[in-house]
């Protein structure tokens, strides 16, 4: 089994870890395309955290997104709803229909 490290006794008693040296084999190799990927993806997240500084509050807008990603994973199980219809369950409003359009889920069978 390959270990990613070993314990070692300290000279006072105590154990200490230390882990195998990084990265792995194969070593990376630091090429001038990963270089430039890696630049733009520096970039991009330059970016995205000087619009996060703009944000009045960062939290609301993150909050969007969790919410996005799980009504993505929700539809892979076969549920029809939209984003649409999670903001109007969340705000209170009374909504028609709304066990048709969030519960609705195919079953195949053969």
């Amino acid at each position: 089994m390959n270990k990613s490290g070993t314990f070692i006794t300290q000279p006072n008693g105590y154990k200490s870890y230390k882990p195998n040296p990084l990265p792995p084999e194969p070593a990376l190799i630091m090429n001038e395309e990963l270089s430039g990927l890696l630049s733009q993806a520096e970039r991009t997240l330059a970016g995205m955290d000087g619009i996060a500084h703009a944000l009045p509050d960062s939290n609301l807008f993150i909050a969007m997104y969790v919410k996005k990603e799980a009504l993505l994973s929700s539809q892979i199980e076969g549920t029809q709803a939209s984003l649409e219809d999670v903001f109007e369950v969340e705000s209170g409003k009374e909504t028609a229909n709304i066990n048709d359009r969030c519960k609705r889920t195919t079953y195949v069978t053969r």
